[in-house]
């Protein structure tokens, strides 16, 4: 098959997962709680996090995947994209690395703390930096820069257009969080009298160059006027801070561009594409029953879907001329025996979420399900040491 499409991730989180302190917690309290141990974050974190992720997302199908990282910590450099983007080289994914930003303060009538905001100059200054040095909009591109500020709750509606603007001149694209969760919603009218659709329309962040995490609470009118934006569908991470079910089938029913993401991992927990692929079905059919989306529709979603809501045409597909982004299943285990349909297979059965192989750009970098790039079993002690150090510090403090 092509390549699974990640389209929404915080790797950073994959140093914050199983936080006892905010467990069974919505979305708000959830984020107040953690920005206490985000706020902790050095590059060599944020460097290991991602070698995570990657690890996680490579042997479980993910050829192609983008992160979205908002949390630049007061007192650390400011480069921590750089890290990310050197941690994806090292390993041998196809990357899009977001810029995110947070500029909207607790003392300022946001939610995050001061410790972990930037101002608005700093922001697009690095933005543009990010884009002349790293962007590559050529086919088979390895890696590409969009803009991300992250939520309207923390940033200020002049970021956003003036964002807008740099993304729109400089050709990459933009991503945000939306209409996730009633308390988003209630916090946008309260303070911009618009919903969260509103206020993206009203700032003229619609069309083909924007793609939206979770969009769980669009009203009908919204579903069928995304205008070419994306959405990226995050079915467990919504199942666990109890945020609602996307309306996937309407948006694709719409013509709507719907995708597939594990989101960050401290919501997830893991990074694990292959079961998201399944937890989208399985939540689709919860929601709209024998009128939901088939195996091969998810799979559709979780592939060419996710390449199309990321703009490329060169990957997501089996095709002559297109990427050697490919993933390979053995399904003569006994976990598959006596299913009939391949395709549901891979969505509904299994006792692994590993592939026989994964191949990007050409090259395997997953074999049986080892990572043969880097070794991942030194990678995750390194992790572990660095997140427990943070996670103690904070506790300690």
């Amino acid at each position: 098959m092509p390549g699974f499409v990640n389209t929404h991730h915080h790797l950073y989180q994959t140093m914050f997962r199983g936080i006892k302190e905010v467990q069974e917690k919505p979305l708000f309290p959830w984020l107040i709680g953690l920005y206490e141990f985000w706020k902790y974050l050095t590059p060599e974190a944020v460097y290991y996090s991602a070698l995570v992720g990657f690890s996680e997302l490579l042997r479980t199908g993910c050829t192609l995947t983008s992160d979205h990282h908002y949390v630049f910590p007061n007192g650390q450099p400011g480069t921590l994209i750089d890290d990310q983007i050197r941690a994806a080289k090292d390993i041998g994914i196809r990357f899009h690395a977001t810029r995110g930003s947070m500029s909207l303060g607790k003392d300022q009538g946001g939610l995050p703390p001061m410790s972990v905001i930037q101002t608005e100059a700093q922001i697009l200054e690095d933005s543009d930096r990010l884009i002349s040095k790293y962007h590559d909009a050529s086919d088979f591109s390895m890696l590409r820069i969009a803009l991300a500020p992250c939520s309207p709750f923390s940033v200020t509606k002049r970021l956003m257009s003036e964002t807008k603007d740099l993304a729109r001149k400089r050709g990459v694209m933009m991503h945000t969080h939306l209409a996730e969760t009633t308390d988003e919603e209630a916090f946008c009218i309260s303070k911009f009298g618009r919903r969260p659709y509103e206020l993206m329309d009203e700032l003229e962040w619609l069309g083909s160059d924007v793609w939206f995490a979770h969009g769980i609470h669009f009203n009908d009118e919204e579903v069928i006027n995304l205008k070419g934006s994306g959405i990226a569908h995050c079915p467990s991470s919504n199942m666990k801070l109890n945020s609602g079910i996307c309306r996937t089938s309407e948006i694709v029913k719409a013509g709507g561009k719907l995708s597939i993401a594990v989101d960050g991992s401290a919501s997830n927990d893991g990074s694990n594409m292959w079961e998201e692929v399944r937890r989208a079905y399985l939540l689709n059919h919860l929601k709209y029953g024998t009128e939901g989306l088939n195996a091969y529709e998810i799979l559709k979603v979780a592939t060419r879907g996710g390449a199309d809501v990321l703009g490329r045409n060169d990957t997501g597909r089996l095709d002559t001329g297109k990427a050697a982004d490919i993933i390979l299943f053995d399904l003569n285990g006994i976990e598959y025996a006596g299913c009939h349909d391949p395709l549901v297979s891979l969505v509904c059965l299994g006792n692994s979420s590993l592939t026989k192989m994964t191949i990007v750009n050409g090259k395997i970098v997953v074999k049986d399900g080892v990572l043969l790039t880097l070794d991942s079993n030194e990678i995750g002690k390194t992790a572990n040491k660095i997140a427990n150090d943070i996670v103690q510090y904070h506790r300690n403090s």
